[in-house]
């Protein structure tokens, strides 16, 4: 996959190549798009940020852009490109008063 297929603020639903290599579905909402990852959070399941390289993806299924209320947010610091050198995953719990959580 290419760096320019993504956009921020977009959920998205890939296939993606887990550790072991086998292909599994993934809900995701995407932050940030950088040049060798993007940083997303986990849309399903306990919800953690992660960062996933484009080599990892293995097609997009669905994209639908966020706007307004159904943006989600996080501390600006949590994506930032130096903090997550040495990460993978990350659990942040964070709730959105438009959504009502």
């Amino acid at each position: 996959m290419d760096k320019t297929l993504f956009r921020p603020d977009t959920a998205c639903t890939i296939t993606w190549k887990d550790a072991g290599g086998t292909p599994r579905p993934l809900n995701i909402y995407i932050y940030r798009v950088y040049d060798g990852f993007l940083v997303a959070r986990v849309t399903m399941g306990a919800g953690p940020l992660r960062r996933i390289g484009y080599d990892e993806i293995l097609r997009i299924v669905a994209e639908h852009p966020a706007e307004g209320a159904k943006q989600r947010h996080v501390p600006p610091v949590l994506l930032e490109e130096k903090f997550w050198r040495d990460r993978t995953e990350l659990a942040h719990y964070a709730s959105s008063p438009a959504l009502g959580k």
